[in-house]
């Protein structure tokens, strides 16, 4: 065989060799990813038990379970407003077995608010689906509003500027909604209270229900038990309508006036996975989302916590976080908080 037409084969065998090993690699990847979840997924909760984004993840995780025969198992990691668990989401492999229950803390709030963080909350994730938003509500003491004389939001501005840096303000971290609704307040009224962030709303409720925090904006589903049990007091939520599971409690505007015109300062809490993750996973985790949020039992469940479900797509949800990253860079800025 002249040695030209062997380079030929030659060239023709090493190159259908290349091209079979990378059909076989995609078929591989394909295969992976039709044969998903073969095994236990992780969603992260960027914070303690018991708050309101371990209630949001628990009430899905067990849907999850059901719809795709795998565990859907909550790990709690909580730490500095968020970031510690979302940057473990963020560094985990892309192949749909780690997914984070985000917040607007971790992808509307942090970037703005931290000189660096050690992840990209657009760049580093891909956006699922947005689980639900709730109202934050102020709330206080219950003894402790007695004893003060503070029946409203109105009440409470008066003592507070009677009593600058005397009264402390609880938050489930630096960062966090609640943290920057009770900033934004403190700007808007002209008031000063000390802020005391936790690592989650639970233990930072332990110390407002004791009596040794005066004020928090919790969220409204991980407060609403104490609230029913009298042992906080609910003086205004902070989004812009009331919720329907508290329709008497008026809203901050509502109730605090002029200086309060135009104060809202609402929660969400959304799915995300490492940036890469196969799109058909991510579509696939969105749908069963979307189904479990519209049965009748967990609707029920989440709005009589005060949440409001939702379910959107993954390209909704991301117009979602675009957005609030822009809304709470101005807030942040107004306030002058950030947290080194």
């Amino acid at each position: 065989m002249p040695s030209s037409d062997f380079s030929r084969t030659r060239r023709r065998t090493l190159l259908g060799a290349l091209a079979a090993t990378a059909l076989s690699g995609l078929t591989a990847a394909q295969a992976e990813t039709a044969s998903w979840p073969a095994k236990p997924v992780r969603i992260v909760v960027p914070f303690t038990p018991g708050g309101t984004t371990d209630i949001i993840a628990r009430a899905v995780a067990p849907e999850l379970t059901k719809a795709f025969g795998q565990p859907f198992i909550v790990d709690n990691r909580a730490g500095a407003g968020g970031n510690l668990g979302a940057e473990i989401v963020a560094r985990a492999p892309a192949d749909g077995y780690t997914l984070l229950m985000g917040t607007v803390g971790t992808h509307g709030i942090n970037r703005a608010l931290y000189g660096r963080l050690p992840f990209d909350p657009i760049k580093d994730f891909a956006p699922v689906t947005l689980v639900a938003a709730v109202p934050n509500v102020m709330e206080m003491n219950t003894e402790k509003a007695r004893t003060l004389g503070i029946n409203s939001v109105q009440d409470f501005i008066r003592v507070a500027k009677e009593r600058p840096g005397r009264l402390n303000m609880a938050s489930s971290g630096n960062g966090t909604s609640i943290h920057l609704a009770g900033e934004l307040f403190k700007t808007m009224t002209g008031t000063y209270m000390v802020h005391f962030p936790y690592r989650g709303s639970a233990p930072a409720l332990l110390d407002m229900v004791g009596g040794n925090m005066d004020v928090m904006f919790d969220n409204l589903p991980s407060s609403m038990q104490q609230i029913k049990a009298g042992k906080l007091k609910a003086l205004a939520v902070t989004s812009a309508q009331r919720s329907p599971a508290l329709p008497d409690v008026p809203t901050v505007e509502e109730a605090g006036g002029p200086a309060l015109k135009g104060y809202e300062a609402s929660s969400w809490f959304g799915l995300l996975a490492p940036a890469g993750t196969p799109p058909e996973i991510v579509a696939r985790i969105q749908q069963e989302v979307a189904k479990s949020l519209s049965t009748p039992a967990i609707k029920e469940k989440l709005q009589a916590q005060g949440a409001i479900p939702s379910g959107n797509t993954p390209a909704a949800f991301a117009q979602l976080i675009d957005s609030e990253h822009r809304k709470w860079a101005a807030v942040v800025k107004a306030s002058g908080a950030k947290v080194d």
